[in-house]
């Protein structure tokens, strides 16, 4: 057995990554072009934190400055996109960080930044379908229908079951489970119908706006600025799932950066647009902090425009939802065929070519936990988590270059190490402006990840299988069964 000092630090080289990921008559399907994934990181992008964030950030912490705010988040985002595009289109599988982390910095730092993927995507999408059934309460209420609260809240709000939630998290993962085309297609009607509300947002409100509202325009300083850019990383997140479908692209050398880093550039745009008209149409002090956007409209007295909103925040909840449960069974796809996971979560369905046993299983785990949990107490566990990553990606690149600098590399991330060393220094920041019990949770879910790793994983991992005498056979028998 290899020492286990050389083991958790042993890398997988990108050559080795590459060569793994299968045919596409044995694979995952090739569907996806450049559009499709700008698309995608736009559904990812746009939801709660435009809809939600903007508001509790913008009367809690920077005031009008909120605009500034969507600017420091947005360069911290800028530079891990930087080096997410180099990663996705030179090592272009389904793994994400957690591949791109294997290949620069050993195997365990890799399972580290899995285990930790898994964390941001399940909280995430769990949290977000808890904010599509409140949504959706608010529309069926606007049209006179009231659902009892018993099948619309959890134990903990006083229900028993958030039904909602629940059915919305598994018709999302039968969409999945049938194929990439038809989440794709989906999530462009959805994308489509959340821009119009985004754009009545912004081309009504400005008939609205007064500029002595914005005055004084960062009531709280500079360090309001910073706490708000912290509040709002979180309606960043989701560009980073755009990796997560690598191995669905059917050109992903050219069209993994463009998705990426053009679908980060419209979302900031955007929500600078968005917090400028809010903060232009209502006093930063009297902004509600659960539907800012739709309360705007209410008012001046446009119920209709709010009602609009209101449809368009389920629309971009929706396609949040759909990217995050793409991502998670994407996750572990890729571990599982590492063998740090049973082989049956890198099974590919023999008809619609999708990982259908991770897709089921995070379906139903994500879906039972926003029905019955209340998990909004652990949503800030997304933002550490995505920051996490996003430091061990910019390391990632900056370390690859040093290694491995033979290697093609279709985009190359510029200004090596300067662009690596500012993400870090970004996202660190905002991790350390984090909740001190948040820090505390992370570190749980972290301590469980390295048992089941030091337990399972560095046993079966196929590196550790390749390079012992007496794995030989069994590697090849965990390899046929991951193929069935």
């Amino acid at each position: 057995m290899t020492p286990i000092r050389h083991q958790i630090f042993r890398r997988k080289p990108a050559a080795t990554l590459l060569a793994e990921a299968r045919p596409n008559d044995e694979g995952l399907k090739r569907a996806l072009r450049a559009f499709d994934l700008t698309l995608l990181g736009i559904g990812a992008i746009v939801g709660a934190g435009i809809f939600v964030l903007t508001g509790v950030a913008a009367a809690r912490y920077a005031g009008p400055a909120i605009m500034m705010s969507f600017v420091v988040a947005g360069i911290a985002c800028a530079m891990a996109a930087l080096c997410y595009a180099e990663f996705a289109a030179m090592i272009p599988i389904a793994g994400s960080a957690y591949s791109y982390s294997y290949a620069t910095m050993g195997e365990l730092v890799g399972w580290i930044i899995g285990w930790d993927l898994v964390l941001e995507y399940a909280v995430g999408a769990a949290a977000v379908a808890v904010g599509w059934s409140g949504y959706l309460n608010v529309i069926l209420s606007g049209l006179g229908i009231h659902l009892p609260d018993v099948i619309t809240h959890a134990p903990a709000a006083g229900g028993v079951i958030d039904l909602p939630a629940l059915l919305v998290v598994l018709f999302i993962s039968g969409v999945l489970y049938v194929g990439i085309s038809e989440s794709a297609r989906l999530n462009s009607i959805i994308v489509v119908i959340k821009l119009f509300a985004i754009a009545i947002v912004i081309i009504g409100g400005l008939f609205f706006v007064r500029p002595a509202n914005w005055l004084p325009f960062a009531p709280f300083g500079w360090s309001g600025v910073m706490k708000g850019a912290a509040v709002i990383f979180f309606a960043y997140i989701g560009f980073d799932a755009v990796s997560t479908a690598a191995e669905e692209v059917i050109d992903p050398n050219r069209d993994l950066p463009i998705g990426i880093l053009a679908s980060l550039f419209i979302c900031t745009l955007l929500y600078i647009l968005v917090a400028a008209v809010l903060t232009g149409m209502v006093p930063a002090a009297r902004i509600d902090l659960k539907a800012p956007l739709a309360s705007a409209f209410v008012i001046r007295g446009l119920n209709f425009v709010a009602w609009v909103v209101s449809v368009g925040a389920v629309a971009g909840l929706s396609s949040v939802l759909l990217v995050l449960l793409l991502g998670q069974s994407r996750i572990f796809y890729a571990i599982s065929r590492d063998g740090l996971l049973p082989a049956a979560f890198s099974r590919v369905h023999p008809r619609f070519r999708t990982p259908y046993i991770p897709t089921v299983l995070t379906g139903i785990g994500v879906g039972l936990t926003a029905a019955l949990l209340p998990i909004q107490e652990i949503a800030e566990l997304t933002n550490i988590g995505t920051l996490f990553a996003f430091v061990l990606v910019c390391l990632g690149v900056w370390i690859l270059r040093a290694v491995e600098p033979e290697i093609n590399r279709p985009f190359r991330t510029p200004w090596v190490p300067l662009v690596p060393i500012l993400g870090v220094i970004f996202c660190g920041y905002l991790m350390a402006s984090l909740p001190r019990l948040t820090w505390i949770r992370f570190f749980v879910w972290m301590a469980a990840g390295l048992a089941i790793y030091f337990s399972y994983g560095r046993f079966h991992s196929h590196l550790t299988l390749e390079t012992s005498s007496e794995g030989t056979n069994l590697l090849d028998a965990e390899k046929t069964a991951s193929q069935r």
